[in-house]
C-alpha cells in the first residue's frame, strides 16, 4: 500500500479522543480501591459492559446481573442510571489531532464500541463528534468490533476504500481486525506517537500542531 495515498481516517473514540472509565464514577461510591476492583473485575465487568455495547438493552442486563448480585443491585444500577459519570473528559491532544486533519480536509469517520441508549449523551457533550462525515456505533449495528462485519459495515455505508484509510484504536484486536481487513492502522498509545505516524504518511505537517 501506498501510504502517500491515505485521505481517510477512522478513529476510535473511548480511550482514542475519550476518557471514559467507569472507575470515575465508582470511586464515588466506594471507599475501598480493592472492593471497587473486585466489583469491576467479578461483577460489572468488561465483558458485561460489552454486551450493551453489542446491543443489549440496558433494563435487561442491570435486572439480569441484580438476579445474580442481588447484595450490589444499587450498585449495579448507577452503572446505567448513571452513566454519565463513566465519561471523563475529552483527551485534549488527540482532539487537536483531529482538528488539524479537519482542518486538511481529510475525511473523518469514527466507529467505536459504544452502547446505543447512551451515545446520545457522548454527542451532547462533545461537539467534537459532529467533525466526522459518519459514526458507527456497534450497539445500534449489534456488531462489535474486532468483528470484521462491523468493519464492512463502515467500508460500504460510507464507501470507504480500505487502502487509502487509516485506522486508529487503542485495543490492538481492533488494529489487527482492520489490518485484515486492508487497512492502514495504528495501535493507540498516546497523542506524541499517533502526530508522528500521522506526519510520516503526510496527513498533517510537523508545524501543525505543537508537540506536546
Amino acid at each position: 500500500m501506498n501510504a502517500s495515498a491515505v485521505d481517510t481516517v477512522v478513529f476510535d473514540l473511548g480511550g482514542v479522543l475519550i476518557d471514559w472509565n467507569p472507575r470515575h464514577l465508582y470511586r464515588q461510591l466506594f471507599d475501598d480501591e480493592a472492593a471497587m476492583e473486585h466489583f469491576l473485575t467479578h461483577v460489572c465487568s468488561g465483558p458485561w459492559n460489552e454486551q450493551q455495547d453489542a446491543g443489549r438493552p440496558w433494563h435487561e442486563a442491570v435486572a439480569t446481573l441484580s438476579r445474580e448480585h442481588p447484595q450490589h443491585a444499587p450498585l449495579i444500577e448507577a452503572y446505567w442510571h448513571r452513566w454519565e459519570e463513566t465519561l471523563g473528559d475529552a483527551l485534549h491532544d488527540t482532539v487537536a489531532l483531529l482538528a488539524a486533519l479537519k482542518h486538511r480536509g481529510v475525511r473523518l469517520y469514527a466507529l467505536t464500541n459504544w452502547s446505543g441508549e447512551t451515545f446520545h449523551v457522548a454527542r451532547r457533550r462533545f461537539d467534537f463528534l459532529k467533525w466526522f462525515e459518519g459514526i458507527v456505533v456497534s450497539g445500534d449495528e449489534r456488531l462489535i468490533k474486532p468483528d470484521p462485519a462491523i468493519f464492512q459495515r463502515l467500508l460500504e455505508r460510507y464507501a470507504i476504500d480500505p487502502t487509502r484509510t487509516l485506522y486508529i484504536d487503542d485495543a490492538k484486536r481492533n488494529v489487527d481486525a482492520a489490518e485484515n481487513l486492508g487497512m492502514h492502522a495504528f495501535w493507540f498509545r498516546d497523542a506524541d506517537a499517533l502526530r508522528e505516524h500521522l506526519i510520516s504518511l503526510h496527513l498533517i505537517d510537523r508545524d501543525e500542531v505543537s508537540h506536546g
